[in-house]
């Protein structure tokens, strides 16, 4: 518009005007500074995400991913790929941390004392494994390597997601605590299997074999960094006050840590995260950080990490075939899911196991994050292998939040939060 034009014409004369005077002036910046494009994208994505809750009933999440993507290189282009990449290891901190609470209330033993959450965990596994495969393979096309990957990055639902939402409805009862269960089991499964198929991507985009090397770093760096920052965590936290701030600082700390050893050694931060959180559960015997949680911290992380996540989806090469494809896949992943948990005898009756089967069918940051790990480590490939995985999870990380906050209203165990007071909890 030429009054804008003119405008805009007069402040830059007007600048420079006066930095020739004033040289302690900066010069006028062509565009904003990443890091306050960043916080701006933060802010419209908090206010987003509050306004759907407050006005519709949204889960947050919904409004942190649009937020996102409305802002991001697909749609206003607020923030290209490069800020985007300088933004990621903020992302990083983010997902870890949400992964390492997740990792922590992977409790072992109550697993041990119901055999029936194993058997009905590893039915899911193992048959959204083979189903997603069997549709990329023989219905997209994709290569085996590549379908593997694909079911090896989808199969598991959002661990980050299920315990959001859990925490934004206030949940509490067997189908909440199946949900949180059942992803932390398929969450550990998936990186279990995504190590696995990174050996055989390897293996086909290098001239030697090396299935193994690839698979062994990735666990064996991600369980080191676990191990150490772990230990340090229980052993500073036992000589400060249960519950205390001093605490929360430490283990925040020590979580930090593994983000950075996880980084230097080329190992997933979201891996090394879930790791620390499990083995900090699994050793404190003491129960010294049992009940040292980061209550508010999780949504200012959700708030982060979905908009980053919601910026970097792929829209731009979104096509109806694509999309169509993505559908089928995402169709595919929630009767495996369904299917697994109606199939699979226990105690809790069958509209309650098909209701967790609903909750669990989140796909989103975890997927994503998989995805890029992989183009990072092999940029010659492309992307047009992982597009199918992307679009999925770009999918459900709008669809996903509302079933499972479906599953708990439908459950009976939410209690319906304040619309009116607002706030980020």
């Amino acid at each position: 518009m030429p009054i804008l034009d003119n405008i805009s014409l007069w402040l830059h004369n007007f600048w420079a005007f006066m930095h020739e005077r004033f040289n302690f002036l900066p010069a006028l910046p062509d565009h904003l500074d990443a890091l306050a494009l960043t916080s701006l994208l933060l802010i419209a994505g908090l206010l987003i995400g509050e306004t759907l809750h407050q006005r519709f009933g949204w889960p947050k999440i919904i409004g942190y991913v649009l937020a996102g993507t409305v802002f991001g290189p697909a749609a206003l282009g607020w923030l290209d790929q490069a800020a985007l990449l300088r933004a990621r290891p903020l992302a990083d901190a983010a997902l870890g941390l949400l992964m390492m609470e997740v990792g922590r209330r992977l409790d072992l033993g109550w697993m041990r004392r119901n055999p029936e959450l194993i058997r009905s965990s590893a039915t899911d596994i193992g048959l959204s494994f083979l189903l997603i495969f069997g549709f990329a393979h023989f219905i997209v096309g994709l290569a085996p390597v590549w379908a593997a990957a694909t079911a090896a990055v989808t199969m598991a639902s959002a661990p980050t997601v299920v315990m959001l939402v859990i925490e934004d409805s206030r949940a509490q009862g067997q189908v909440s605590e199946r949900m949180i269960l059942h992803t932390a089991i398929g969450a550990a499964a998936s990186f279990i299997a995504f190590a696995i198929v990174l050996g055989f991507v390897h293996a086909e985009n290098s001239r030697h074999w090396s299935v193994i090397a690839h698979p062994l770093w990735v666990a064996a760096g991600a369980l080191l960094a676990a191990r150490l920052c772990s230990w340090l965590a229980l052993r500073i936290a036992r000589f400060l006050p249960k519950r205390s701030l001093a605490q929360v600082f430490i283990l925040i700390a020590c979580a930090m840590l593994a983000v950075g050893l996880a980084r230097m050694l080329a190992v997933p931060v979201y891996l090394t995260l879930f790791l620390m959180g499990a083995l900090v559960t699994g050793h404190d015997k003491g129960q010294t950080l049992r009940y040292t949680n980061l209550p508010e911290a999780h949504w200012l992380l959700a708030i982060i990490l979905f908009v980053i996540v919601g910026a970097t989806l792929p829209w731009r090469e979104f096509t109806w075939l694509a999309g169509l494809q993505a559908v089928g896949l995402i169709a595919v992943r929630a009767i495996a899911k369904l299917g697994a948990l109606a199939i699979s005898p226990g105690s809790l009756p069958l509209q309650k196991r098909l209701l967790v089967g609903i909750g669990i069918q989140p796909l989103s940051a975890t997927a994503v994050f998989m995805a890029s790990e992989i183009a990072s480590l092999y940029p010659e490939v492309g992307a047009a292998p992982l597009t199918l995985p992307l679009f999925a999870a770009a999918i459900m990380e709008l669809l996903g939040p509302a079933l499972c906050r479906l599953a708990i209203r439908r459950s009976g165990e939410g209690l319906e939060t304040d619309r009116e007071k607002g706030g980020l909890a």
